[in-house]
């Protein structure tokens, strides 16, 4: 017995040793010095290329130029703000917010979890929001790649069709409210708003129609719960949880008049795309 624990305790040293040697403080050098090494070697490549950091080019008509460096940074610059774009300027927040008042009607807490929500709208956005991607594409990102127009050109063509679309979507009391907030008195027509009065504008018009669809699923699945709890307090089952019995129900009804592509197909004509 006294040669076993001798042979299971060598082996156990022997282990920690090699895990000392992967996770350890050696280990973590070691990788450090071979990173600082392959940045040493890899360094006069780069320095030979003679990269330019910023490089502007006047184009003798009163124009300017950018480098190919510094239109890589603004992109990197605009990828950081793309979550936001796609959220404030497309039709995410309505879809997303109408699934979770959903699920809250429904009352299945975290089911479905908030990672497919997520991807629902997402797949929901990208269908609604095709023909506006694809005019911004065709009448400004591939002119632009084929260097037929110049970038302030693309950014301009870029933005018509996301305003048209947000125009299509926005109150009008909601466009004037916050133009008034902006003092902006001059709007003879919705060309002439603002793009940084519209986004608020049209945020906030989005918000007032999710809530309204959301409401409006609501009331089934509150008129369920209403009788599951008056026959409850009949039959004098008061410590039973109403909710508890009215969630098959409402799965059973929902199912029952298929309710997934009730709910996808109104979020998609709200929006009456063409």
């Amino acid at each position: 017995m006294g040669t076993k624990k001798a042979g299971n305790q060598k082996e156990k040293t022997k282990l920690t040793q090699v895990c000392g040697l992967f996770f350890g403080s050696k280990f973590q050098i070691a990788c450090r010095w071979a990173l600082v090494l392959l940045f040493v070697i890899t360094m006069p490549a780069f320095a030979q290329s003679g990269l330019p950091v910023l490089n502007m080019i006047e184009d003798g008509q009163g124009g300017t130029k950018y480098s190919l460096t510094l239109q890589l940074l603004a992109l990197m610059t605009v990828l950081t703000l793309l979550p936001s774009l796609l959220m404030m300027t497309t039709s995410f927040v309505r879809i997303i917010i109408v699934m979770s008042l959903l699920r809250q009607a429904l009352g299945t807490g975290q089911t479905p979890p908030n990672q497919v929500l997520v991807g629902i709208s997402l797949f929901l956005t990208l269908f609604i929001m095709a023909p506006t991607f694809n005019t911004a594409y065709e009448e400004a990102i591939s002119p632009y790649l084929e260097q037929q127009i110049s970038f302030d050109d693309a950014v301009l063509k870029t933005e018509t069709p996301f305003r048209t679309f947000m125009l299509n979507q926005t109150r009008e009391t909601d466009i004037a409210m916050f133009a008034e907030i902006a003092r902006h008195e001059n709007l003879d027509s919705p060309a002439d708003v603002p793009f940084t009065t519209l986004v608020p504008a049209f945020i906030t018009s989005e918000l007032k129609s999710a809530f309204a669809i959301g409401f409006l699923i609501y009331i089934p699945f509150v008129v369920i719960d209403l009788v599951v709890a008056s026959v409850l307090m009949s039959m004098g089952m008061m410590m039973l949880s109403p909710m508890m019995i009215s969630m098959p129900f409402k799965l059973m009804l929902f199912v029952l008049v298929d309710g997934w592509s009730l709910i996808m197909g109104s979020l998609t004509a709200s929006f009456a795309i063409s």
